[in-house]
This record gives structure tokens, C-alpha cells and sequence, in this order.
């Protein structure tokens, strides 16, 4: 039996320039973090010919060019296995389409587990690089390569997307106790409203590919947001990184109607009215997850708590993709 893990992640500034039509025209920024929300690929050999593929939903195929759901076909294929004999089931901490990345996690995940079933050894980048392809390339899916890549490395990473496709990671230069009173300060909470990303990032998408002056000057404005997110961090600034996530979430919102809505946006006032210096909704937007930065954490869980939101407590994770069991 074997069971690879991938951390979901959360976007701390630049988020959006990581997407293909933006980055190979301007060059994109962003600083991520993984978190210790998880998803599950457990692998088992079985008795039977057949594969079993168990998610939302349970199909038996006799060959895996057969599976209905898409990125698990184009990760066998890739990997040229046929799933002979093989029973597949995925499982996560969180749902699905509420903006912590899940896909890329998802994709990283089998892309590991698949890997090791060869036993392969592979490094963290490849499988990225791996998962982006299936994503970006077979699949063309409307979406960035944050994802994929925070999944596969973890940690609090910064992220340079060149134009020529390339991807260069390094680690966020964030002291101990800055880290740890970052992790003390950050409150997310689930908004209850699940949502796919793709008709916004589609959107997104067009408006870059088209030239779209509005769109490349808001995707300027945030990538220089992500740098400067990265230098309040990296000096110990966390009250001007919290400013600077409600900067980022006034312009996020101006990038499609879809982002918001009243519900969010009475959450999001709310909250900034009971003790959080800044925020935003995590992920393309919609719906899904807000995060906020305050120094009155008990004073906004409460108020927070009231309006009926719930709180997912997290701590930031430094392993990235990896195997936890491998039998």
C-alpha cells in the first residue's frame, strides 16, 4: 500500500501572475505558503485485473485510458501505467472548489504516489513540472502553476514565472519568530460557499491574452504587491503585511465581477470592523476561504463566530509532497 500527501496552500501576495497569459508577456511574482491541510492518495495492489478509482464518485475501468475523471487518465498516461490490478481513493481535509488549491494538490499527490508504485525517484520540481503539465498542457485548464508548485515544495516559498515557462523557488527569508507570531496572527475562516475557479480564471485568462490594458496594469499592481508582501515578511513588518493583503483584496476584486458578493464582502467589512488589519479571499475568488491578519485574534474569532463563519486552524507545512506510507 502506499499513500502520498499534498499540502492545499494559501496565497500571501502576487497571486494571479502565476497564469501562462500573463507571465510570458510580463514575468510573474508570488509568495505562497503550505499548510497542514492535506490531500490523500492511497494506492493498493489488488487481486482482480481491474482498476478502482474511488473520489466523489467510484468507476471500474479495465484500462486506465478509460477513467472518466480527467487529470487521474492523463497522470496514468503520462506515467504509461495501464492500472492493472491496482484500487486508487483519494480523500482530503477540505472540500473541493474552495480556493486552497486542491486541483494541484490533487494532482501532485497521484503524480508522487503513481511515481513511487514505478518506483521512480523523483524530485519535488519534477513533479511541478509534471502536474503543470497535465494541467496547463494536456488538459488546458485556465489556471496558474502556484499550485502545483507550493504543493509539490511546500514551505514559505517565493516564486519568479519567467517567460520562457520556467520557474524558479526559493524560501521566504522569514525569521522563527516572525514565522511563529505570523501563525499566531493569521485566521482563516470558511465562508461556506464552494465555487469553481475556472469561468473567473477564464476570464482573467482572455482579458491578458487579448491585451486587455485594465487587467495587465491590475496583474502590474499585484505582482508588485507580492514583492512588496515578500519584503514586510522577510523584515519582520507583519502589521504592514496585513495592511497589504486588504490593498491586495481591493484589487483582486476590481479583476472580474465574479470574485465577490454582498454576503462576502458584509464578511469581509465585518471583520475589519472587529480587530483584522486586512485580508482576502483566498484562491481565484467566489467563494471558498477568507484570510485575515489581526492582533486581537480572540476579539475576531468571537465577532466571526457569531456571524456563524467557522475557523480552520493551520500551521504552515515545510514538507511539501511526500509519501507517509509506503508498504
Amino acid at each position: 500500500m502506499l499513500i502520498a500527501r499534498s499540502p492545499l496552500r494559501l496565497s500571501l501576495g502576487g497571486g494571479g501572475t502565476d497564469l501562462p497569459s500573463y507571465y510570458r508577456e510580463h514575468g510573474g511574482f508570488l509568495v505562497a505558503g503550505a499548510i497542514s491541510k492535506y490531500v490523500y492518495i492511497t494506492l493498493h495492489r489488488t487481486y482482480v485485473p481491474d482498476l478502482i478509482v474511488k473520489y466523489s464518485r467510484l468507476e471500474r475501468v479495465t484500462h486506465s485510458r478509460e477513467i472518466e475523471h480527467p487529470i487521474i487518465r492523463e497522470c496514468f498516461a503520462l506515467l504509461g501505467l495501464d492500472g492493472s490490478n491496482m484500487e486508487l481513493t483519494s480523500m482530503a481535509d477540505i472540500p473541493a472548489s474552495t480556493g486552497l488549491g486542491s486541483s494541484g494538490s490533487f494532482t501532485t499527490a497521484l503524480l508522487k504516489a503513481l511515481h513511487a508504485w514505478k518506483r521512480d525517484l523523483v524530485h519535488p520540481e519534477q513533479i511541478a513540472r509534471e502536474a503543470c503539465h497535465i494541467e496547463l498542457d494536456r488538459l488546458k485548464e485556465p489556471v496558474g502553476k502556484q499550485d502545483q508548485y507550493i504543493a509539490a515544495l511546500g514551505g514559505l516559498t517565493c516564486f519568479e514565472f519567467l517567460p520562457d515557462d520556467t520557474v524558479k523557488a526559493w524560501p521566504l527569508a522569514i525569521d522563527r519568530d516572525t514565522l511563529e507570531e505570523m501563525e499566531d496572527n493569521l485566521v482563516l475562516f470558511f465562508t461556506g460557499y464552494s465555487r469553481s475557479a475556472s469561468s473567473i480564471l477564464q476570464e482573467q485568462d482572455q482579458r491578458s491574452k487579448s491585451g486587455d490594458a485594465e487587467m495587465v496594469r491590475n496583474l502590474h499592481y499585484i505582482k508588485e504587491l507580492g514583492l512588496r508582501s515578500k519584503k514586510a515578511l522577510e523584515s519582520g513588518a507583519l502589521g504592514e503585511f496585513g495592511t497589504l493583503m486588504n490593498e491586495h483584496w481591493q484589487h483582486k476584486k476590481q479583476r472580474s465581477k465574479g470574485m465577490s458578493n454582498s454576503v462576502i464582502d458584509e464578511f469581509y467589512d465585518f471583520a475589519l470592523a472587529n480587530g483584522a488589519l486586512g485580508g482576502k479571499l483566498i484562491g481565484a475568488g467566489g467563494g471558498g476561504f477568507l484570510l485575515f491578519y489581526t492582533t486581537e485574534k480572540p476579539r475576531l474569532l468571537r465577532a466571526m463566530r457569531n456571524k456563524g463563519l467557522s475557523e480552520v486552524r493551520f500551521e504552515f507545512d515545510f514538507a511539501g509532497t511526500t509519501l507517509i506510507i509506503n508498504e
